[in-house]
């Protein structure tokens, strides 16, 4: 990391403010200025109230040598990122003619009028270099002041990403050659594991990482089911960060499942594909999680050609073979169920390995016995693996969403762990 070199994140908008809009810049930027080596120590989200934008530029400036502002850059009356970064800095708002120009040539191509109001983004902070939009039409600024700059962004990705690259990278990289600092790029590794509690991890980890002060290691409880570890170094350091992702890596095997950030069902669909085995799922409360995980890896029919939603016992009697006296004497929420549901499956589709769901997501139809978060999963397999599926119960907590998505983590683990072990291309 460049020593003496902040950077702080301003996201700009009050639909930022709400349960329905994520600031999703702010992560990129992030990883951007970390590969130029510039640290970012700071970021917020400000509504479109122009002097609690201003007053958050000013605060920044005062803290940080960059300041990036996202967003409010568009010709509506609740953008005023422009106002109020001249409030910030005492620069002038100026006309700029050309820019004034290249909107209403925009707005003809289309066929369209320019209303007036879109003329606002033609307005320049006076001593602020335009950073062109090919991708829209809200231009961005770069406004060097005499301890720091400050750059204002559009706030679409797909307009702010390309902004980046083209103006604002090159920008940054001048402005530290010109403070005779050479950027530091950061190495970075994640390490990823499945089916423990981010409690247990870090029991285990922090011993190990706390003999790595060098390394920066932040855990994550990013997913349920998942705990992400971050490891981040200066380049010059990354032997070290190497060497500590070998020890915990080592330390919480078998439940790391990747080290360089792949998705757990990537991972499970390239040992597939490597042994050339297939994979078919039956799932009840989930209703499809499962099925939709899988298929978001490209390529994924090579190995998985489907699954089942037997929601109600009809089509687990119906389609997966699952007996009647078995859901009477048990109920479809039992490992006895469960079993039937995969191994039906397994034998019906002809597929080497057949993962069933089955539990009670909530937030009602839960009992003393089986209470909301019990769920069933069941693993059928070659014959050469186990004579009968696995079955596993477990007790999860928290929200409808947040059970089902944990389920298929652990469903997925479950296969993972079996492939591990697991003989490729056996007899069916």
């Amino acid at each position: 990391m460049v020593a003496g070199i902040v950077a702080e994140i301003i996201a700009a908008g009050s639909e930022l403010l709400t349960p329905f809009r994520l600031d999703s810049n702010s992560l990129y930027l992030t990883a951007e200025l970390n590969a130029l080596g510039v640290a970012c120590r700071r970021k917020q989200v400000v509504g479109d109230r122009q002097e609690d934008l201003a007053g958050a530029m000013r605060e920044a400036l005062g803290r940080a040598d960059l300041v990036f502002v996202t967003g409010g850059l568009g010709p509506t009356d609740d953008d005023v990122t422009r106002p109020a970064a001249a409030a910030a800095t005492g620069a002038a708002l100026v006309a700029e003619a050309g820019l004034a120009e290249s909107l209403r040539r925009r707005f003809a191509a289309r066929g369209w009028a320019m209303p007036e109001r879109n003329l606002r983004q033609a307005e320049r902070l006076d001593g602020a270099e335009i950073l062109p939009n090919p991708n829209g039409s809200a231009p961005g600024q770069w406004l060097p002041l005499q301890r720091a700059a400050l750059c204002l962004l559009p706030g679409p990705p797909r307009e702010l990403r390309p902004m980046w690259a083209a103006e604002v990278a090159p920008r940054v990289q001048r402005w530290c050659a010109a403070r005779g600092l050479a950027p530091v790029p950061l190495a970075a590794r994640q390490l990823t594991v499945a089916g423990r509690p981010e409690s247990a991890v870090d029991e285990i980890a922090a011993p190990i990482y706390g003999r790595y002060p060098e390394v920066e290691t932040t855990i994550l409880a990013a997913s349920p089911g998942e705990i992400e570890l971050h490891l981040r170094a200066p380049a010059p350091r990354s032997a070290r960060l190497e060497a500590l992702l070998a020890e915990l890596a080592a330390a919480l095997a078998p439940a790391v499942f990747t080290t360089s950030g792949e998705p757990l069902e990537a991972v499970v669909g390239a040992r597939l594909r490597a042994r050339g085995q297939t994979l078919a799922v039956a799932e009840s409360c989930t209703g499809g999680l499962l099925a939709g995980r899988v298929t978001a890896v490209a390529g994924a029919s090579d190995y998985f050609p489907g699954g089942v939603v037997s929601y109600g016992n009809e089509v687990k009697a119906r389609e997966l073979g699952v007996r009647r006296e078995t859901l009477e004497a048990f109920g479809a929420v039992s490992a006895e169920c469960a079993a039937e549901m995969a191994a039906g499956l397994r034998r019906r589709w002809g597929v080497d390995w057949a993962l069933a769901i089955t539990g009670i997501a909530g937030p009602g139809g839960g009992s003393a016995e089986k209470p909301v978060g019990t769920v069933f999963i069941a693993l059928a397999g070659p014959e050469t693996w186990r004579a009968e599926p696995e079955v596993q119960r477990c007790r999860l907590s928290g929200e409808r969403d947040r059970i089902r998505r944990w389920s298929t983590t652990l469903a997925l683990e479950a296969l993972r762990q079996a492939l591990g072990d697991g003989p490729a291309k056996p007899a069916r």
